[in-house]
C-alpha cells in the first residue's frame, strides 16, 4: 500500500515583512508548510504501523524539488513533482485538479492524506475536492488514523466531541495540526534525500485543462496599527499613560 501525502510549498511566514500594510515577499525563501509537516508525520507513522512507502506529491515553481528534500529528508520514500511556473499560484480548485491528476498515476494508493489547510490561505478546500473527483471517500479533522487490512478508522476532533469513522481503502483524510510533532531529520537523512526518486513532470505533462481562475484577491492588507509614540521617562509616568489610556485600573 502507498500512502500519499499532499504538500505546498509557501513563504517562510518568519520572514514575510509588511510595506505599506501589505505582504513583501521580495527575497523570501520557500518552506514547507507545518501542517504539511503534520501530514507527512501521519503517513510516516502509518507507514511504521502497516508498511508500505510514503510518496510525495506536489504542484509548483521548479523551486518545488529544493523545497520537497526536506520532506524526503524525513521519510518520505519518493516523490511526484510538477514542476511548472505557470502553475505557481493556482487558486484551491485548480490545485485539486493538478493533484487529483498526479495522484492518478500513482499505483496502489491506500491512503491520501492532506493537511487540514495550507499555511497561507487555509481555504481547507484540496484535500476534500481532491477526494470528489477521485471518488474516494474523505474524513476530515483528523486526529488519529489507524490503518486495519482494507479499511481505516479515523478518530475526529470536533469542538464538543470525538467521533470515530471506518472506512474502506482508498480514502482520502485531512489532519489537524495537534495531530503529531513531526520529527526532525538528521545530518545523514538530510545528505540522503537527494538521491530519493523522484518523478517529475511538466504541466503539459498533466494532460487537463484548467479553468480560469474561481476566486479573485481583492486587497490583502493588514490592520492599521497607529502608534501614539508617547515617551516616558519613569516607570510611573508609564503607569499614568497606561491609566489613561485604560490599560491599567485605578
Amino acid at each position: 500500500m502507498n500512502i500519499v501525502v499532499a504538500m505546498k510549498q509557501i513563504p517562510d511566514l518568519q520572514q514575510i515583512r509588511m510595506r505599506n500594510r501589505q505582504p513583501s515577499l521580495d527575497g523570501v525563501p520557500y518552506a514547507l508548510g507545518l501542517i504539511d509537516k503534520n501530514a507527512l508525520e501521519a503517513g510516516l507513522q502509518l507507514k511504521e504501523q502497516s508498511g508500505g512507502k510514503v510518496i510525495l506529491v506536489s504542484v509548483g515553481n521548479e523551486e518545488v524539488e529544493e523545497t520537497m528534500k526536506e520532506a524526503l529528508a524525513a521519510g518520505a520514500d519518493e516523490a511526484y513533482l510538477v514542476l511548472d511556473d505557470d502553475l505557481a499560484d493556482l487558486e484551491s480548485s485548480q490545485t485539486a485538479v493538478a493533484l487529483a491528476e498526479l495522484i492518478k498515476k500513482i499505483d496502489d494508493v491506500g491512503v491520501v492524506i492532506f493537511g487540514e489547510g495550507s499555511g497561507d490561505n487555509y481555504s481547507g478546500q484540496v484535500g476534500p475536492r481532491v477526494a470528489e473527483i477521485l471518488g474516494l471517500p474523505q474524513v476530515g479533522c483528523a486526529s488519529h488514523i489507524e490503518v486495519n487490512g482494507a479499511t481505516a478508522r479515523v478518530t475526529r476532533s470536533l469542538e464538543n466531541a470525538d467521533e470515530i469513522l471506518e472506512a474502506e481503502l482508498p480514502m482520502v483524510v485531512t489532519v489537524l495540526g495537534d495531530i503529531n510533532e513531526p520529527r526532525i531529520p538528521s545530518v545523514t537523512q538530510i545528505l540522503k534525500a537527494g538521491k530519493k526518486p523522484k518523478q517529475i513532470f511538466a504541466g503539459s505533462d498533466l494532460e487537463i485543462g484548467l479553468a480560469g481562475r474561481a476566486v479573485s484577491t481583492i486587497s490583502n492588507l493588514a490592520p492599521e496599527n497607529a502608534r501614539k509614540r508617547v515617551a516616558v521617562g519613569s516607570v510611573d509616568e508609564l503607569i499614568s499613560v497606561l491609566r489613561a489610556e485604560g490599560f491599567v485600573g485605578r
